[in-house]
């Protein structure tokens, strides 16, 4: 699905015309893109979250020359799906993470002097 699929999408289920859907996207994906900038992040309940990523700068080695080259540092952005987005994706692997989780451990109540 491109853009394009999507904003057809978007303008069938919701009864809007195809400029008012792309005008929704285009706003929902400004917001995404100005808050990660920015250096927050957005988080979609049950879909997943954006965030600013650091790299640090590192030493690399140029493959045809073998010289060593420094690689600067970078922001980057990155999304990490939820776990209803991995269920909906995979429920095999989503159902054999839950019973593989190990029971909760009750509360330790701390000792009054």
């Amino acid at each position: 699905m491109n853009k394009t699929d999507l904003i057809e999408h978007l303008a069938a289920k919701h009864e809007l015309s195809k400029a008012e859907a792309g005008r929704v996207l285009e706003t929902l994906l400004d917001a995404i893109v100005t808050t990660v900038k920015k250096g927050g992040a957005v988080s979609i309940p049950g879909f997943g979250s954006f965030k600013q990523h650091a790299r640090a700068a590192r030493n690399g080695v140029n493959p045809s020359t073998g010289a060593k080259i420094k690689i600067a540092a970078a922001k980057l952005p990155k999304f990490t799906p939820g776990a209803g987005f991995k269920a909906a994706v995979d429920p095999k692997a989503a159902a054999k993470k839950a019973a593989a989780k190990p029971a909760a451990k009750p509360a330790v109540k701390a000792k009054k002097k």
